[in-house]
């Protein structure tokens, strides 16, 4: 199961497919309110969230999986590892966060206020420095492009009730409580799903692996799709049934 971040959609995971192992079965949700999915007016919470991803297990007979999660998307799955255990056979945490400081979140909740303030979209539109390294918007200015017009076709009321779930939820002190194999993946140089809240996964989640991909901002999976799916697959072979 492959879960998107805020004021995205499935389509996140397309540069990372190409190069996931082809003997594996992968489900890409569009979260409520993204892509394709109804547009449901909020609040919406991450316990809600993340029963969205267990209803689409549960419409699918899926009664083990294992889940990746990027940003938001790594948020849901960190509550559905706390939640349902025995549905996880492995629990991948992308570009995600957990442990916030007092000034990170107090710094979440400022960007907060000033997308609402301001319009999400035409922010969101223009936030691609947090996103990209440099090398990268100067080479791929049609990709840049495209992720600009895709932040637009966003709605503003679902974009923000989903803003708030990953702005105001941390599952930090309970991470302890995880057991199901977890990789915990993110960019050297990602601003907002910091290093440190990514050792400080992998310190309270006995026995996760730590990837920090040199250089790399918050977009791994755009800036570096074949080397996010390398580390998936890695990790993911030993605890998935094997369908070769």
């Amino acid at each position: 199961m492959l879960v998107h971040g805020v004021g995205s959609n499935r389509a996140a995971w397309d540069p990372v497919f190409p190069h996931l192992d082809k003997r594996r079965t992968y489900l890409r949700p569009d979260l409520r309110g993204h892509g394709e999915s109804a547009r449901l007016t909020g609040p919406y919470t991450l316990r809600g969230m993340a029963a969205d991803v267990i209803a689409l297990a549960d419409h699918c007979d899926l009664e083990r999986f294992a889940i990746v999660g990027f940003s938001l998307g790594g948020l849901i799955a960190q509550r559905i590892a706390l939640d349902h255990p025995d549905r996880l056979n492995a629990l991948c945490l992308l570009s995600t966060v957990a442990g916030r400081s007092a000034d990170e979140r107090e710094r979440v909740l400022q960007r907060r206020d000033i997308l609402q303030r301001e319009g999400p979209l035409t922010h969101l539109a223009n936030a691609v420095e947090r996103w990209f390294t440099e090398e990268f918007i100067a080479k791929n200015p049609e990709i840049i492009a495209r992720r600009r017009e895709q932040a637009r076709a966003n709605d503003p009321e679902c974009y923000m009730a989903a803003y708030n779930v990953l702005a105001e939820s941390d599952l930090g002190d309970q991470l302890d409580q995880i057991k199901t194999p977890t990789l915990v993946m993110t960019g050297e140089n990602d601003i907002g799903s910091n290093t440190r809240m990514a050792r400080l996964m992998h310190d309270r989640i006995r026995g996760s692996e730590l990837v920090v991909l040199d250089k790399l901002k918050h977009s791994i999976l755009l800036e570096a799709p074949q080397t996010v799916a390398n580390h998936l697959n890695k990790f993911l072979a030993p605890h998935l049934p094997d369908h070769s």
